[in-house]
C-alpha cells in the first residue's frame, strides 16, 4: 500500500506529464508539415517527369529541362562518408583516452575543448577552410576548392559529435563490468576493447548516426570550400557540389519547375535523414545494459 503511495504520480508530475505530451505532438506535427509542404511544392514536377528524371537526365539545367541530381546525391554521400570515415575512429579515440587514460585535469580540459568545437558555428568552419585550407590543398593540386576539403571541414564539425556521444556511452559503462575483469586480470587495453565497447556499442552506433546525419545536412561549410561544380567526383581534388549547397545557391532566383526541382532534392534529402533517425532509434533502443 505504502509502495503505490510512493510510486503514484503527483497532480503535479501529471500536469508535467501533460506539457511534455503537447511539446512532442507540436513538434510532430511541425515535422509532418515540413514533409507536407516539401511533397506540395515538389508534386507538380514529380508528376510531370517523374522520379526517374532526377537519376538519368543528361545533366542540372532545370531552366533547360534537365534535372539530373545524381552528381549531387555522390557529392553529398561522398563528403559525408569520408568525414565519418576520418571522425568515429578519431572520436572514439579521444572518447577512449579522456575516460580511461587521461588524468583528471588534462580530461576535463580536453572535454571542455571539444565542447567549444561543437559550439563554433558552421560559417566560420567554412571561412577558417576557405581561408587556411583551401590554399593549403591547391598548393597539392588545383583548384584546392574540392571533395578533400569538404571532407576535412566536415571531418572537424562532426568530431565533437561523436566524441561527445562516445564519452556519454563509456561514463554509463557500470562499474561492476571493470571491476569484474580487473578482478580477472585482464589488462586495461583489453578490457576497453572487449567489456567496455561492447557494452557501449549502442550509445557509439548512436554517435555515428549522428554525426552521419549533422554531415549530410551541412550547407554553410561545404558550400564555401567544395567548389560547386557540378560534376561526379573522380579524385578528392575535384570540386564538387552537394544537394544542400545546390538549394541554397539557386533557390534565391529559381521559378517554376526549377523552384520545384529544388524541393524535390528537398525531400530527397529529407527521406535520407528519417531513415537515419529511425536507425538512431532503433540502436537506442538496443540496450546492452540496463
Amino acid at each position: 500500500m505504502l509502495k503505490s503511495k510512493i510510486l503514484s504520480p503527483s497532480h503535479a508530475d501529471t500536469i508535467l506529464i501533460l506539457i511534455l505530451r503537447g511539446f512532442a505532438l507540436v513538434a510532430g506535427a511541425i515535422a509532418i508539415l515540413i514533409i507536407l509542404f516539401l511533397l506540395w511544392e515538389a508534386f507538380p514536377l514529380l508528376q510531370a517527369v517523374g522520379l526517374h528524371r532526377f537519376f538519368t537526365d543528361a545533366s542540372w539545367h532545370p531552366t533547360e529541362g534537365l534535372y539530373n541530381l545524381t552528381p549531387m546525391v555522390w557529392g553529398s554521400l561522398l563528403v559525408t562518408a569520408g568525414s565519418v570515415f576520418l571522425a568515429t575512429p578519431l572520436g572514439i579515440a579521444s572518447a577512449i583516452f579522456c575516460e580511461y587514460y587521461a588524468p583528471p585535469i588534462i580530461a576535463q580540459f580536453y572535454l571542455r575543448l571539444i565542447e567549444l568545437l561543437a559550439g563554433i558555428p558552421s560559417v566560420v568552419y567554412g571561412f577558417w577552410g576557405l581561408v587556411v585550407l583551401v590554399p593549403l590543398i591547391g598548393k597539392i593540386q588545383l583548384p584546392g576548392t574540392s571533395l578533400l576539403a569538404g571532407i576535412l571541414v566536415l571531418t572537424l564539425m562532426i568530431l565533437p559529435t561523436i566524441s561527445l556521444t562516445a564519452t556519454a556511452s563509456f561514463a554509463k559503462v557500470p562499474l561492476e563490468y571493470l571491476l569484474g575483469a580487473a578482478a580477472l586480470g585482464i589488462s586495461r587495453w583489453a578490457t576497453i576493447r572487449v567489456v567496455v565497447l561492447t557494452a557501449a556499442k549502442s550509445g557509439l552506433f548512436t554517435g555515428l548516426i549522428l554525426g552521419i546525419g549533422r554531415a549530410i545536412g551541412e550547407t554553410m561549410a561545404v558550400l564555401m570550400v567544395c567548389g560547386n561544380m557540378v560534376q561526379t567526383p573522380k579524385s578528392i581534388f575535384d570540386s564538387i557540389r552537394t544537394i544542400t549547397a545546390n538549394i541554397a545557391l539557386e533557390m534565391a532566383y529559381a521559378t517554376g519547375n526549377h523552384r520545384a526541382a529544388l524541393f524535390a532534392s528537398g525531400l530527397m534529402l529529407m527521406a535520407i535523414i528519417i531513415v537515419l533517425i529511425t536507425a538512431a532509434e532503433i540502436i537506442s533502443q538496443d540496450k546492452i545494459y540496463d
